[in-house]
């Protein structure tokens, strides 16, 4: 009696040690095998797992099953146990489903010729446990907390004794207490789960396509429902061909920081429609930090590429810097001023510049990438550069596929939740074409605007767009001289869609009208927005640019 107490104390040592479902199933089978039997199968019901509680086999069901973990000793290896991680090949006319209805353990003390077929998942499977000499039989139910989370088979052959009444209630009571490890990591698995599906459903589903850059990300959680919830990614397409590029960190983790962080994922997206400039986008997302309730900070880093230029603009809240990376692999990291981390009231930000040729790629990421239990981040970093370098040496497919997210590079495995992203900037392709011009300040800039937009249509093959796009082109022109202080520059942009951009030096944004019958103006925005797909504005370091987008339609 005293040996089989001290043996259900050790399973409280050697079962669960993690909150890991897999692992703590495979404990248990591991643990029994070859104590108490010589082979062993922990099949937990799929509803259990879904966090759902379903009785088995109700309304005449049949129980879905799912094989988590088994262990054997080496002469019955060659047994055909359902595959770990697979559904259970069950029906109704098994012993272990009929355990598992019922909520009552099986013993078969000597299995018949013709008890293996209730007993096997397959014929096939029924024939390799006859052939390896098993003779006994039981199956136990794991329940806990009044919930019924599956059953653990046992089975022993050779010339061991058969299994007797005794080490029936041996496993029940090892089947009682292993259970409520089960049902622990199984509730912790369905929170991690909750949390890294509400984190996926915040982060952008696909990453649009953008002139100049293609732009792949990918986030990797950590096994660790602690480790889930702060990190996120974004992608946007600005005015002009320019794109957007954002990563960030909320200091925390679980529900609260998954929430935050598609909060501040939200304001960012809406400010970088109103502002192309990162140090005055990170400035006002800092405020709206400060306005959260829930009192976190946050990293974040901005960029904004213009493929008209090859030149990208950073700034950085206390995030981890980028990494250029050019064609033949050579990678250092990109100095910006590093300011504080949002939600702190630490402002302004500073911002840096920096070049990316075509056939580079600009990395960001976030600290869960290069951070160890054991090393300096410095270390890390010069780590990070290292790999980053020897796979964009390697080819872009490495790289731009964001393996560097699995954490091989380094000494140890990752413990904390990443985001990676890989920017490649391109030259021009088929169908992609920026032209830019510099516009006079006096009265003849609207006809020269004109002018320049139909020659270039007509050199693209778009005359149908011609009427509709001097219409426009000379509403942005006559605001720009009016309210604007003369107009910049004329962008002329063949993407996915047409896009006619002016820019002004002067500092308010312009908004649609209520003309009546008696004015004189007043009617340009209503008239670009009845005739263009969408119209907008936002400033840039030197004022603002007002756009209008039409579809390009095909005549082939």
């Amino acid at each position: 009696m005293r040996s089989r107490l001290e043996w259900l104390s050790l399973a409280g040592t050697e079962i669960g040690t993690t909150l890991d479902l897999e692992r703590t199933a495979q404990e248990l089978a591991d643990f029994v095998v070859p104590r108490l039997a010589d082979g062993a199968a922990i099949d937990l019901l799929e509803s259990a797992l879904r966090g759902e509680h379903v009785e088995a086999g109700r309304d005449g069901e049949r129980p879905v099953m799912r094989a988590m973990a088994v262990s054997a000793v080496p002469r019955l290896m060659e047994l055909e146990p359902d595959p770990v991680g697979e559904l259970a090949s069950v029906n109704k006319d098994t012993v272990a489903v009929r355990a598992l209805m019922r909520r009552q353990p099986v013993l078969m003390s000597r299995l018949a010729r013709d008890d293996f077929a209730r007993v096997a998942p397959t014929p096939s499977a029924a024939e390799k446990m006859r052939a390896a000499g098993v003779h006994s039989y039981m199956v136990v139910p794991l329940i806990a907390r009044g919930v019924l989370l599956g059953v653990a088979d046992f089975v022993r052959a050779g010339s061991r004794p058969p299994f007797s009444r005794t080490d029936l209630a041996l496993a029940q009571q090892l089947a009682s207490r292993a259970a409520v490890f089960v049902d622990n990591a199984r509730l912790y698995k369905r929170e991690r789960d909750q949390v890294v599906s509400l984190q996926r459903n915040l982060l952008p589903r696909t990453t649009p396509q953008t002139l100049g850059l293609d732009v792949r990300a990918d986030y990797a959680p950590t096994a660790e429902a602690s480790g889930v919830g702060g990190d996120w990614y974004d992608v946007m397409a600005l005015p002009g061909g320019r794109t957007a590029l954002v990563v960030g960190d909320v200091m925390g983790h679980g529900l609260a920081a998954a929430a935050t962080m598609g909060r501040l994922r939200a304001i960012a997206r809406t400010l970088l429609a109103l502002d192309t400039v990162p140090e005055r986008v990170l400035a006002r997302l800092d405020l709206a930090a400060r306005d959260l309730e829930d009192d976190q900070v946050a990293t974040c880093l901005c960029a904004v590429y213009d493929p008209a230029t090859g030149r990208c603009t950073l700034a950085t809240a206390g995030h981890p810097p980028p990494l250029l990376v050019d064609a033949a692999g050579n990678a250092e990291y990109v100095d910006v001023p590093v300011g504080a981390p949002l939600g702190a009231g630490v402002i302004p930000y500073d911002p840096a510049a920096v070049t990316v040729p075509a056939g580079n790629r600009l990395l960001l990421y976030t600290d869960g990438l290069i951070k160890t239990r054991t090393e300096d981040v410095d270390v890390q970093l010069a780590r990070l550069r290292k790999a980053a370098g020897a796979a964009g040496a390697a080819g872009a497919a490495e790289l731009e596929s964001c393996e560097l997210l699995a954490g091989d590079w380094g000494p140890g495995k990752r413990f904390d939740e990443a985001v990676m992203l890989v920017a490649t900037a391109y030259a021009r392709r088929p169908g992609e074409d920026l032209a830019v011009w510099t516009l006079p300040a006096d009265a003849t800039a609207a006809s020269a605007a004109r002018r320049l937009v139909v020659e270039q249509l007509a050199g693209w093959g778009l005359e149908g767009l011609a009427d509709t796009t001097e219409l426009v082109v000379s509403e942005l022109v006559g605001n720009a001289l009016r309210y604007g202080g003369g107009p910049g520059q004329l962008r002329l942009l063949r993407h996915e869609r047409l896009v006619v951009e002016v820019s002004d030096t002067g500092p308010d944004l312009p908004l649609i009208q209520h003309a009546t019958l008696n004015d004189e103006g007043g009617r340009g925005l209503q008239l670009i927005n009845m005739l263009c797909r969408r119209w907008g504005s936002c400033r840039t370091a030197d004022g603002k640019v007002v756009w209008a987008e039409q579809d390009i339609v095909s005549t082939a």
